[in-house]
């Protein structure tokens, strides 16, 4: 696009600064879009599932709720308790919106009639930079907690940061199973490793068998890292009213839901890109690659945002002592054993040659 620019007699670096911010739009503006329709979608789901209608009445077939919400919290009042730490109460809904949608920078989305990816930033160390920009999400959640100077928020965000650097951890080294297969960090290397890898015409690498395991344990923790239920610990009603949500309101409590949401389609897509063959079509058929990338992308970003609404709907929540035992003497063992198992066929099969 920059090039693009260029021939329109714009200086070098003022086409790529335009190409940059116009790159991103096209990346955050339907990622918004996507995250209030999939709330909307995320109702339905869990009203289908109790016998209940759900949103119904705010445009067709209730499609519109979401935007009624929205408009309702940008209308109401920021309220700001008067012992809280007004900058950093203001800042930390901010940090979490704004890192959940930096991940999405280098997500492939799909191959070009040239062959190269549609992504905005095409690095070689894609997958750090997501473990990288993940991981900073906390900060919003323990900023909020500690900045409210409200004992409910902080015991929420004393949670959530053990909970999220519990699962990170076993995530950690789910990635460096799928790194060492793949051979590189780049998230469209690792989508192009997957090309008729299952019996030479099925692509991802969910139907290895040394790797389908890893899958459901990234696939859970996922779950967790995003906080989403029945690893909801940090918003826990029964004991903890709203969590570290509980002090915010209007645009500041809606920022929270965005970058949860945010987060979980990011995660839906991680799933899809690292195991089930990201923008490729399921089987290595000519005629299945008419249909775009990014179509198959959706389809299969749709199928497991279904997984994380169908699991919150009828799975009830872990006790506190039970998320830590799972993350670190289930996943952790689990995802070190699959790490050695996997670089050692990879090493005795002559991969590494």
């Amino acid at each position: 696009m920059t090039p693009f620019f260029e021939s329109l007699g714009l200086s070098f670096e003022a086409a790529w600064l335009t190409a940059t911010v116009i790159e991103i739009l096209l990346i955050a503006l339907p990622v918004m879009l996507a995250v209030a329709l999939v709330i909307y979608a995320d109702r339905k789901i869990w009203a289908a599932m109790a016998l209940r209608k759900g949103p119904n009445v705010v445009g067709p077939f209730g499609i519109l709720q979401s935007f009624a919400d929205g408009l309702k919290v940008f209308l109401q009042e920021t309220i700001i308790p008067s012992a809280a730490n007004k900058g950093l109460f203001l800042l930390a809904p901010i940090i979490t919106f704004t890192v959940a949608l930096m991940a999405w920078a280098v997500i492939p989305f799909g191959a070009g009639q040239n062959g190269q990816p549609m992504l905005l930033a095409d690095i070689n160390v894609g997958l750090l930079y997501v473990l990288a920009i993940s991981s900073l999400g906390v900060y919003g959640v323990v900023i909020a907690g500690w900045s409210s100077n409200s004992k409910y928020p902080f015991f929420s965000a004393m949670r959530a940061s053990a909970q999220m650097i519990s699962y990170e951890v076993s995530i950690g080294f789910i990635l460096i199973c799928v790194v060492l297969w793949a051979g590189s960090f780049n998230l469209n290397d690792i989508v192009q490793a997957q090309k008729g890898h299952g019996l030479g015409f099925i692509n991802g690498f969910v139907v290895n068998p040394l790797l389908f395991p890893v899958w459901v344990m990234f696939l859970i923790s996922s779950m967790a890292e995003t906080a989403r239920a029945p690893f909801d610990l940090t918003e826990a009603e029964s004991e903890l009213v709203a969590g570290y949500q509980t002090e915010y309101s209007s645009m500041a409590f809606a920022l929270y839901w965005l970058g949860e949401y945010a987060n979980v389609l990011l995660m839906c897509t991680l799933n899809a890109t690292l195991f089930w063959g990201g923008y490729l079509p399921p089987f290595e058929w000519a005629p299945l690659y008419l249909v775009p990338g990014l179509v198959w992308l959706i389809i299969k970003i749709c199928g497991f945002f279904f997984i994380f609404s169908w699991v919150k709907a009828t799975v009830p929540r872990y006790r506190y002592d039970q998320l830590m035992r799972l993350g670190w003497k289930i996943f952790l063992p689990l995802s070190l054993f699959f790490v050695f198992a996997i670089s050692g066929y990879l090493m005795a099969t002559g991969h590494f040659a």
